[in-house]
């Protein structure tokens, strides 16, 4: 399908939502009209051009339901569509929502029309906007055949199609158009990219993207580079951020907790798992903090393995049933099930409290 404009005659870097569509319109939407509606809003705030095809691929739908989406908002009468004498969609009207409804009648009465903030300006009169950093850009067709007929092009799609086990598809494919045009990889350090993610049971290009993007920050540029990079950490300290529901690489945060835990508090790995599924069952805020306090008072406790573990929760529970018999604890049947010498309760409240 061919591309079209939202126009605006004033640029302002930002994206603005009228109250009137969150307390009137939103509420009735589904997931694909609010998303489609909102990106359109973005782009007439930018003056940037789209089409129909990067909507769907952009939010993993089809076109047919981009144009039931655009349809729908057509029909709500907060935009109007324009057709070529061929039948292609060329323009979108974004109408100004007012404080308080206007009818059809009434808008059409007025001096000031509510579709006044449409121009007919080409959007490529105004200044384009400041670019983000490693953003990815649009890319029309042209660039991604113009891409797609380079002969080592054709062989990097085949291999990232072995890797992933599946037909590209044309989003796909301009994912990796962005890894050579916008982040400079080299068609091996791409190659390296997929595999590295493909093994570590990731296929989506989403969480490919976001790997390309932490390496172009680190300036990685080569295969060697992004292989020294990846195994800065061994594999212990995946195993602990698992244990703690984390699929990434460690935070620089993180990372400084693990390196207490292993390296300073000499613990065990089996003891930090232990500690990481007792806080998983326990919470799911904080959990690197959590996870901190029960080793810290493993470590004030003289833990060396789990065998300490169990005999300070054996030890533990016996002061709790010393203090039931005399009668010391109140009849709560929440204090029934075994305790530890750490509160959790009391630590949850306080990482909240921060």
């Amino acid at each position: 399908m061919s591309r079209f404009t939202i126009y605006r005659d004033n640029y302002v870097d930002s994206t603005v939502v009228s109250n009137r569509f969150i307390d009137e319109y939103m509420k009735d939407a589904n997931d694909a009209q609010l998303k489609i509606y909102l990106y359109l809003i973005r782009m007439m705030s930018a003056n940037l051009a789209t089409s129909v095809s990067e909507i769907a691929d952009k939010f993993n739908h089809t076109e047919k339901d981009v144009m039931r989406a655009l349809k729908y908002w057509e029909k709500h009468q907060l935009l109007s569509l324009d057709y070529d004498e061929s039948k292609s969609l060329v323009g979108i009207h974004l109408q100004e929502l007012s404080a308080a409804p206007v009818s059809p009648a009434a808008a059409a009465s007025e001096s000031a029309p509510v579709i006044s903030i449409v121009s007919r300006q080409p959007a490529e009169e105004f200044a384009a906007p400041v670019q983000e950093p490693f953003a990815k850009p649009s890319y029309s067709l042209d660039q991604l055949r113009d891409f797609c007929g380079k002969e080592d092009t054709k062989q990097l799609f085949t291999i990232a199609e072995i890797y992933l086990g599946k037909t590209l598809t044309p989003s796909d494919m301009k994912s990796i158009l962005y890894f050579s045009d916008c982040l400079k990889f080299s068609n091996d350090l791409i190659d390296y990219l997929l595999q590295y993610c493909v093994e570590r049971g990731k296929k989506s290009f989403r969480y490919i993207e976001a790997v390309a993007i932490n390496w172009a920050k680190e300036g990685i540029s080569t295969p060697k580079q992004a292989e020294k990079f990846s195994s800065k950490y061994d594999e212990s300290v995946y195993v602990i951020m698992k244990e703690l529901g984390r699929n990434s690489s460690p935070t620089a945060k993180e990372a400084e907790y693990i390196n207490r835990w292993t390296k300073e508090y000499g613990f065990t790995l089996d003891v930090i798992r232990e500690a990481c599924e007792r806080t998983v069952l326990a919470t799911d805020k904080h959990r690197f903090e959590y996870a901190d306090s029960i080793l810290t008072s493993w470590k004030k406790e003289n833990v060396h393995g789990k065998s300490d573990i169990r005999k300070i929760d054996e030890l533990y529970q016996k002061r709790r049933t010393t203090k039931n018999t005399t009668g010391s604890s109140s009849n709560n049947k929440f204090n029934q099930f075994p305790q530890h010498d750490y509160d959790f309760e009391a630590i949850e409240r306080e990482l909240l409290s921060n």
